[in-house]
């Protein structure tokens, strides 16, 4: 069985449920609206969302009701913002699909995603649970400021180690932040509580993209070649901050100008990845990563045995060991 199969398992009979109340807050007596969010609802991906929505409210209690208006309030924040990002990225897919703004138009998807957001916020409100609703917002926020803050520096190139933390913590990790912290609030009131699970859902995020990161950097799929997209797209992330900060001025200031470059060859990329090896870029940031990773299992090393712990502790493993 794939690891997060075996991840999902204690919670797979409330996973079938979810999906079912997902699905009803999909439906719409607009045609067109119709067949767009079933185009969407046949793509779904991992749900590691929803997932780790379902797992932090078991951590805590029984699963009902408010836990499935927690994760489906999630699920439709996170599926707007890939929406929305395809628009901005001029992405024609995602996850192997042709995306929405491909397949039909932009101001279709910007409308779709509006609309999925609205969902959202109504659900909230219509099951009087005001205090996701409050967490969900802090949530796109800080997303909202951490892209904007990412486009900033893309332009100059000059992101330090302090800011770029910052951005994912607002990219990445307010989402899983607010996954955890919605399903502890799902079933305890308990503040202590709630806060503890949102710095763990944030210790997760923050691990789980400087693997991105890394990933951009290791060698997959046929070709045996990284895939370079941060370097093609000007992000500069931990790896490369870490190199360029070791760097002599001549290699830091010829390593710049290929990322500033709008057209980067093969050679280009490869120069940029054995600069960021040669400088010990790559295990930097897989240190740190692992440093928020044994963060994160000390958390649940504050909780008794059982089988969501487990789970979450498989969860924690899984997002910095994965592939892709």
């Amino acid at each position: 069985m794939p690891v997060l199969g075996l991840i999902r398992k204690p919670v797979d009979r409330e996973m079938a449920e979810f999906e079912k109340y997902f699905s009803q807050t999909m439906r719409s007596n607009i045609p067109l609206l119709r067949i767009v969010l079933n185009y969407i609802l046949r793509r779904k991906g991992k749900q590691m969302r929803p997932l780790l929505v379902l797992l932090s409210s078991k951590l805590h209690g029984e699963i009902g009701e408010p836990t499935y208006v927690a994760a489906t309030l999630i699920e439709l924040l996170h599926t707007t913002s890939l929406v929305h990002d395809d628009v901005v990225d001029d992405a024609n897919e995602r996850r192997g699909a042709i995306s929405i703004n491909a397949l039909w138009s932009s101001k279709i998807a910007v409308l779709v995603g509006d609309y999925m957001l609205a969902r959202g916020l109504l659900i909230s409100v219509e099951k009087g649970r005001y205090d996701m609703l409050e967490i969900v917002s802090e949530a796109v926020k800080a997303m909202s400021e951490g892209e904007l803050l990412q486009l900033q520096k893309s332009r100059k190139l000059n992101i330090t180690e302090e800011e770029y933390f910052a951005i994912i913590r607002g990219k990445t990790a307010a989402l899983t932040s607010a996954c955890t912290a919605c399903g502890a609030k799902a079933v305890t009131d308990d503040a202590d509580i709630i806060q503890n699970m949102k710095e763990f859902g944030e210790t997760i995020g923050i691990a789980f993209q400087i693997r991105d990161d890394v990933l951009d950097y290791e060698a997959t799929g046929l070709t045996g070649k990284p895939s370079g997209n941060d370097i093609k797209e000007k992000k500069i992330t931990l790896p490369l901050i870490h190199a360029l900060e070791n760097a002599g001025r001549g290699s830091r200031n010829e390593i710049l100008s290929i990322i500033r470059s709008k057209r980067k060859t093969t050679s280009d990329i490869r120069k940029v990845v054995d600069f960021v090896y040669g400088l010990g870029g790559i295990d930097y940031a897989v240190e740190t990563m692992n440093k928020y990773r044994d963060k994160a299992l000390a958390i649940l090393d504050n909780y008794p045995p059982g089988t969501a712990n487990d789970s979450l502790r498989e969860f924690v493993n899984y997002t910095t060991s994965r592939k892709k």
